[in-house]
């Protein structure tokens, strides 16, 4: 049995259209998930204000794979101030193998579809701290 490619949802693409061009100057994110059931991409979450990486945590699940779109304030050194943009594919190693292979793939067509160079796969959720937010979008 091959699994089928995922389509994205009609109204998360305007969601993701709309993140990118956004001038919001707070930490946001758009959490997508796979549904099953129609094998469709959706919006589960659109978060924005994230006071940390803390918040930004919570709000992913933990035992199931998530797409997370962020945009995350990152202060340089010669003090501009940046809003960069990152997709993080979260793939916790103990979830079902029938939803990871779903995500996986759909990866690459999500990843296409976001039009971000900064693109990321986390296994473990507590990698995600600020200092790795830090690290990677100043990149």
């Amino acid at each position: 049995m091959t699994m089928p490619l995922c389509t994205i949802n009609p109204d998360l693409k305007e969601s993701m259209r709309k993140f990118r061009f956004r001038r919001a100057t707070t930490n946001a994110a758009i959490i997508m998930k796979v549904d099953q059931v129609t094998s469709e991409i959706i919006l589960e979450e659109e978060v924005e204000g994230l006071e940390d990486a803390e918040a930004l945590r919570s709000s992913i699940p933990d035992t199931q794979p998530r797409y997370v779109l962020i945009s995350w304030k990152i202060e340089h050194s010669d003090g501009r101030v940046s809003f960069p943009m990152a997709f993080i594919f979260t793939t916790p190693r103990d979830c079902q193998p029938q939803l990871q292979m779903m995500y996986a793939g759909s990866y690459n067509y999500v990843v296409k579809e976001c039009e971000l160079t900064k693109v990321f796969q986390i296994r473990d959720l507590e990698e995600l701290d600020e200092e790795w937010i830090q690290t990677n979008l100043n990149k």
